[in-house]
Protein backbone atom coordinates (compact mmCIF):
# COMPACT_ATOMS: atom_id res chain seq x y z
CA UNK A 1 0.00 0.00 0.00
CA UNK A 2 1.18 3.66 -0.61
CA UNK A 3 0.73 6.78 0.92
CA UNK A 4 -1.68 9.46 -0.09
CA UNK A 5 -1.67 12.81 0.73
CA UNK A 6 -5.30 14.84 0.56
CA UNK A 7 -6.85 18.11 0.91
CA UNK A 8 -10.84 18.35 0.82
CA UNK A 9 -13.98 18.99 2.58
CA UNK A 10 -16.21 17.40 5.38
CA UNK A 11 -19.57 16.73 5.03
CA UNK A 12 -19.94 19.49 7.46
CA UNK A 13 -18.32 22.11 4.98
CA UNK A 14 -14.73 21.84 7.41
CA UNK A 15 -11.56 22.12 5.63
CA UNK A 16 -9.79 18.36 6.19
CA UNK A 17 -6.51 17.40 4.85
CA UNK A 18 -4.44 14.64 6.12
CA UNK A 19 -2.56 11.08 5.00
CA UNK A 20 -4.55 7.76 3.63
CA UNK A 21 -3.06 4.63 3.03
CA UNK A 22 -4.65 2.68 -0.37
CA UNK A 23 -3.48 0.69 -3.44
CA UNK A 24 -4.28 3.49 -5.86
CA UNK A 25 -4.90 7.44 -6.84
CA UNK A 26 -9.09 5.52 -7.37
CA UNK A 27 -8.61 3.79 -4.15
CA UNK A 28 -7.49 6.93 -2.14
CA UNK A 29 -10.71 8.83 -3.26
CA UNK A 30 -13.13 5.67 -2.73
CA UNK A 31 -11.89 5.72 0.87
CA UNK A 32 -12.42 9.29 1.44
CA UNK A 33 -15.50 9.72 -0.28
CA UNK A 34 -16.25 7.07 2.07
CA UNK A 35 -14.68 8.91 5.35
CA UNK A 36 -17.76 11.45 4.14
CA UNK A 37 -14.81 13.94 2.55
CA UNK A 38 -15.24 15.05 -0.42
CA UNK A 39 -11.75 15.37 -2.00
CA UNK A 40 -10.15 18.34 -3.76
CA UNK A 41 -6.38 17.57 -3.88
CA UNK A 42 -5.14 13.67 -3.38
CA UNK A 43 -1.49 12.70 -4.24
CA UNK A 44 1.05 10.31 -3.74
CA UNK A 45 2.66 10.99 -0.77
CA UNK A 46 6.84 10.74 -0.99
CA UNK A 47 6.83 9.49 2.64
CA UNK A 48 8.85 11.68 5.13
CA UNK A 49 11.83 11.30 6.41
CA UNK A 50 12.46 11.61 9.93
CA UNK A 51 15.92 12.36 11.78
CA UNK A 52 15.89 12.95 15.43
CA UNK A 53 19.28 13.02 17.87
CA UNK A 54 18.94 9.44 19.97
CA UNK A 55 19.50 11.08 23.29
CA UNK A 56 16.52 13.71 23.29
CA UNK A 57 13.41 12.63 24.42
CA UNK A 58 11.32 15.01 24.18
CA UNK A 59 12.91 17.86 24.29
CA UNK A 60 14.28 19.91 21.52
CA UNK A 61 18.03 20.67 20.87
CA UNK A 62 17.90 24.31 20.85
CA UNK A 63 16.13 24.03 24.45
CA UNK A 64 19.00 22.12 26.08
CA UNK A 65 21.52 24.81 24.00
CA UNK A 66 19.22 28.12 25.76
CA UNK A 67 19.69 26.09 28.98
CA UNK A 68 23.35 25.42 28.71
CA UNK A 69 24.67 28.87 27.78
CA UNK A 70 22.45 30.00 30.12
CA UNK A 71 23.89 27.83 33.28
CA UNK A 72 27.27 28.44 31.57
CA UNK A 73 27.01 32.41 32.32
CA UNK A 74 25.23 32.06 35.86
CA UNK A 75 28.02 30.20 36.99
CA UNK A 76 30.62 31.97 35.09
CA UNK A 77 28.89 34.95 36.82
CA UNK A 78 29.44 33.34 40.36
CA UNK A 79 25.49 32.14 41.15
CA UNK A 80 25.49 28.89 43.27
CA UNK A 81 24.29 25.67 40.89
CA UNK A 82 20.70 25.83 42.98
CA UNK A 83 19.97 29.34 42.43
CA UNK A 84 20.61 28.69 38.68
CA UNK A 85 18.92 25.70 38.59
CA UNK A 86 15.82 27.43 40.56
CA UNK A 87 15.83 30.18 38.14
CA UNK A 88 16.50 28.41 34.68
CA UNK A 89 13.74 26.03 35.83
CA UNK A 90 11.27 28.90 36.68
CA UNK A 91 12.05 30.78 33.44
CA UNK A 92 11.46 27.15 31.19
CA UNK A 93 8.25 26.96 29.13
CA UNK A 94 9.09 23.08 28.00
CA UNK A 95 6.57 21.85 30.85
CA UNK A 96 8.81 18.40 30.23
CA UNK A 97 12.08 20.31 30.79
CA UNK A 98 11.00 22.04 34.00
CA UNK A 99 10.10 19.25 35.31
CA UNK A 100 13.70 17.52 34.44
CA UNK A 101 15.30 20.83 36.31
CA UNK A 102 13.49 20.68 39.08
CA UNK A 103 14.59 17.11 39.39
CA UNK A 104 17.97 17.81 39.01
CA UNK A 105 17.41 20.79 41.17
CA UNK A 106 16.10 18.56 44.23
CA UNK A 107 18.98 16.12 43.79
CA UNK A 108 21.68 18.13 43.86
CA UNK A 109 19.87 19.75 47.28
CA UNK A 110 20.23 16.43 48.66
CA UNK A 111 23.90 16.30 48.00
CA UNK A 112 24.03 14.55 45.02
CA UNK A 113 26.98 16.62 42.48
CA UNK A 114 25.27 18.02 39.39
CA UNK A 115 26.63 14.94 37.01
CA UNK A 116 25.14 12.49 39.19
CA UNK A 117 21.93 14.76 39.15
CA UNK A 118 21.93 14.85 35.18
CA UNK A 119 22.39 11.23 34.58
CA UNK A 120 18.96 10.66 36.31
CA UNK A 121 17.78 11.54 33.34
CA UNK A 122 19.43 9.79 30.22
CA UNK A 123 16.85 10.38 27.70
CA UNK A 124 17.59 14.31 28.28
CA UNK A 125 21.58 14.26 28.98
CA UNK A 126 23.51 11.47 27.08
CA UNK A 127 26.64 10.34 28.39
CA UNK A 128 29.07 12.84 27.06
CA UNK A 129 27.26 15.96 28.31
CA UNK A 130 27.46 13.94 31.67
CA UNK A 131 30.72 12.74 31.56
CA UNK A 132 32.09 16.38 30.65
CA UNK A 133 29.85 17.82 33.27
CA UNK A 134 31.21 15.75 35.56
CA UNK A 135 34.86 16.45 34.52
CA UNK A 136 34.18 20.39 34.61
CA UNK A 137 33.32 19.86 38.10
CA UNK A 138 36.15 17.98 39.01
CA UNK A 139 38.24 20.58 37.38
CA UNK A 140 36.57 23.73 38.47
CA UNK A 141 35.34 24.86 35.37
CA UNK A 142 32.48 24.33 34.54
CA UNK A 143 31.14 27.27 32.60
CA UNK A 144 33.73 26.65 30.19
CA UNK A 145 32.62 22.85 29.58
CA UNK A 146 28.77 24.10 29.19
CA UNK A 147 29.91 26.51 26.93
CA UNK A 148 31.35 23.88 25.01
CA UNK A 149 28.88 21.37 25.21
CA UNK A 150 26.32 24.06 24.11
CA UNK A 151 28.70 24.38 21.00
CA UNK A 152 28.59 20.80 20.38
CA UNK A 153 25.14 20.55 20.41
CA UNK A 154 24.56 23.31 17.86
CA UNK A 155 26.90 22.31 15.51
CA UNK A 156 25.35 18.36 15.52
CA UNK A 157 21.88 19.76 15.18
CA UNK A 158 23.54 21.95 12.16
CA UNK A 159 25.05 18.68 10.87
CA UNK A 160 21.50 16.57 11.55
CA UNK A 161 19.67 19.77 9.22
CA UNK A 162 22.18 19.63 6.87
CA UNK A 163 21.56 15.33 6.22
CA UNK A 164 17.61 15.94 6.20
CA UNK A 165 17.95 18.62 3.71
CA UNK A 166 20.37 16.09 1.35
CA UNK A 167 17.90 13.64 1.85
CA UNK A 168 14.78 15.48 1.44
CA UNK A 169 16.11 16.81 -2.63
CA UNK A 170 16.42 13.69 -4.20
CA UNK A 171 12.81 13.26 -3.19
CA UNK A 172 11.38 16.00 -4.97
CA UNK A 173 13.33 15.34 -7.87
Amino acid sequence: MAKFAYEGVGRDGTPKKGVIDAVSLADAEAKLRGMQITPSKVKRSLGSIEIRLPRLGGVKTKTLVVFTRQLATMIDAGLPLVQCLEILGSQEPDPEFRRVIAGVKASVEQGATFAESLKRYPKVFDNLFVSLVAAGEVGGILDTILNRLAQYLEKSEKTVNKVKGALKYPAFV
